[in-house]
């Protein structure tokens, strides 16, 4: 049963993933800067993260190794398209467009979390989910500052759209808790999967990889080249993947992606800690709008939850997986 006392846990957890994911740019920038190609950082990003769960992931199964194989449909889906292919197409479309028109292309995809849920489990979204799409896809935009004139090159948007399927896969895919998977062992298959692709992709030559074992400059000092790759491994890989999965099946995909938009917050904020690029005023009127957005699709969840109600809610047939 989903509770609002269960709802405010998972909305603090889906933040803490926000949060987590957002350290992914700073510790990504140091990389790519230093000559890293974008492939080859989110190969190693995956790839790490997927070889420390592995200890993790056998002790939570206890054996059920079964689980794993009957659920190779959502594994391959998760780690192809959520993990390995939302990643790469967002780090394609930067090359041919702005971050910000980037990151707003991509975070298309909660609208298409909303239109999946009402096409495929006919919950047509309300009111007050309408206003909150509406308001956080302002404030995105006003965070982003994509106000401005921006050429967009017709491939790369389609890079971003790409990205938003991704992402939206991602939502949908994490809520799934009928696959009798805890979510660090989905986690964990998603990136070995995802992993494995883009390095038989890189293999072939389709994807070029290149990654110098050099210094690099993090908070503007020179530091090994393995400080920034942990970061993004430990940090914004397995602990905001893990994470984000059990936000998603506490919260029901729609809510935990409207959460999920913090994401960008976070960004900003980190980018202004260790960056020194303090976000404008502008910006911070964005994420009023933002928050509002997400507080107005909350209360519409909570109006359909009822703790006398021991039936799934009808707006995210989702339980909470034991792990």
């Amino acid at each position: 049963m989903n509770t609002p006392r269960g709802q405010q846990t998972g909305l603090g957890v889906a933040v803490l993933s926000a949060a987590a994911f957002g350290t992914s740019g700073s510790f990504a920038t140091a990389l790519i800067q230093s000559g890293w190609t974008p492939a080859a950082a989110v190969t190693t990003r995956i790839a790490v993260a997927a070889a420390v769960l592995t200890i993790p992931c056998i002790v939570i199964l206890r054996g059920r190794y079964l689980a794993l194989a009957l659920a190779w449909r959502n594994i391959t889906g998760y780690g192809v398209v959520a993990v390995a292919g939302a990643q790469l197409c967002y780090f394609n479309a930067v090359q041919r467009l702005s971050v910000g028109v980037a990151l707003l292309l991509e975070y298309l995809g909660i609208l298409l979390v909303v239109g999946w849920l009402w096409l495929r489990h006919g919950h047509r979204p309300r009111g007050l989910t309408v206003a909150g799409a509406c308001a956080a896809m302002v404030g995105l935009a006003l965070v982003l500052d994509v106000t401005g004139s921006h050429h967009l090159d017709p491939i790369g948007v389609l890079w971003g759209l790409g990205a938003a399927v991704g992402l939206a896969v991602y939502f949908v895919l994490s809520a799934e808790a009928d696959t009798g998977l805890p979510p660090i062992a989905m986690a964990w298959a998603g990136m070995a999967v995802g992993s494995v692709c883009l390095a038989a992709l890189g293999f072939a030559g389709a994807l070029r990889m290149h990654a110098p074992r050099h210094d690099v400059l993090f908070l503007h000092h020179r530091t090994s080249w393995l400080v920034p790759v942990l970061g993004l491994s430990l940090i914004a890989a397995v602990f905001a993947y893990a994470v984000g999965i059990t936000a998603a099946r506490t919260l029901g995909a729609k809510l935990a992606s409207f959460v999920g938009l913090s994401e960008v917050l976070f960004a900003v904020l980190f980018a202004w800690l260790l960056l020194g690029q303090l976000p404008g005023l502008i910006q911070l009127v964005g994420g009023v709008f933002i928050v509002g957005g997400v507080a107005l699709v909350h209360i519409d969840e909570l109006r359909t939850t009822s703790p006398a109600v021991s039936s799934p809610d009808p707006v995210h047939p989702y339980a909470v997986s034991d792990v």
